[in-house]
C-alpha cells in the first residue's frame, strides 16, 4: 500500500491545485518514484489511498493499474487507512510505503523482504540514521537493539517503508488512528523489528526537500 492521501499543507503553494504525490522531483511525480519501487520489487497488487484533490491522483494512478482506496469523505490516518484498504490487499502481511520520500541504493521493499522473518516478527520497519536522513528534522524515532527489536527513543528515523501483519488492526475500535497504535502493541510483545537502509533517503515533506532529493539523485551512483 502506498500512503498518498495526505493534505500536503507543508508544501505551501505547490499543493494549492495539485495533491502532494503529484509534486515533481527530478521531473517525475513523487508517487511515481514509489510506484517504481513497488513494481521493481515484483509486487502485483498496489493500492493507494486518496483524499485531497483525489480526482487528479486517481486519473494519474488508474492507468498504471493501481487500486484506489477512497478516503475523500474522511481522512483515516495510516492505521485507519490501511484497515480501510484491506479488502483490496487481502490476507497476510503487506508492504506499506509513504509517497513523500525518494530513495537510492537497494530497493527498500526488496531489502525488507530479504530480512523478513514472519515467525519472529509482526512488523519490520526500514530505518535510516539521522546523519543519512536528508530533509528530516528531529531526534529520530527508534532505538534498535542487538537482536533487531525496536524501542521508542531518539536514534534511527523511520523511513516510511515496512512489512506489517494486519490482523491486529481489527482490535482497534477507533476509525481514525495512526499505525503507531499497532506498533506499540507489537513492541510490548517484542515483535516489532527494524532494519537499516543501505542506501540514500530523502524526506520530501516540504519544498526544501525537493532540492535535497534532486541533488541526492544527481549524485548517486547506486540509484
Amino acid at each position: 500500500m502506498i500512503f498518498s492521501a495526505g493534505l500536503g499543507t507543508r508544501m505551501g503553494a505547490l499543493t494549492v491545485s495539485r495533491p502532494k504525490p503529484l509534486v515533481e522531483v527530478a521531473g517525475r511525480p513523487l508517487v511515481d518514484h514509489a510506484l517504481d519501487l513497488a513494481e521493481s520489487a515484483g509486487i502485483e497488487t498496489i493500492v493507494a489511498n486518496l483524499h485531497y484533490l483525489a480526482e487528479q491522483l486517481a486519473a494519474h494512478l488508474e492507468p498504471r493499474g493501481v487500486v484506489l482506496s477512497d478516503e475523500r469523505e474522511n481522512l483515516l490516518e495510516t492505521g485507519g487507512g490501511l484497515r480501510h484498504a484491506l479488502p483490496f490487499l487481502g490476507d497476510g502481511p503487506v508492504f506499506t510505503l509513504n509517497s513523500d520520500a525518494v530513495w537510492t541504493g537497494a530497493n527498500p521493499l526488496e531489502q525488507l523482504r530479504s530480512q523478513w522473518k514472519p515467525d519472529e516478527m509482526d512488523a519490520l520497519l526500514l530505518l535510516v540514521s539521522q546523519e543519512s536522513a536528508l530533509g528530516h528534522s528531529g531526534q529520530g524515532d527508534f532505538i534498535l537493539d542487538d537482536a533487531g527489536r525496536l524501542a521508542r527513543g531518539p536514534g534511527l528515523v523511520y523511513s516510511g517503508a515496512q512489512i506489517i501483519k494486519t490482523e491486529g488492526l481489527a482490535a482497534i475500535t477507533d476509525e481514525v488512528f495512526s499505525l503507531n497504535r499497532l506498533w506499540d502493541r507489537m513492541m510490548d510483545e517484542g515483535r516489532l523489528f527494524g532494519a537499516v537502509h543501505s542506501g540514500g533517503w530523502c524526506d520530501v515533506g516540504d519544498p526544501r526537500g525537493i532540492a535535497l532529493a534532486q541533488a541526492m539523485l544527481a549524485g548517486a551512483t547506486d540509484v
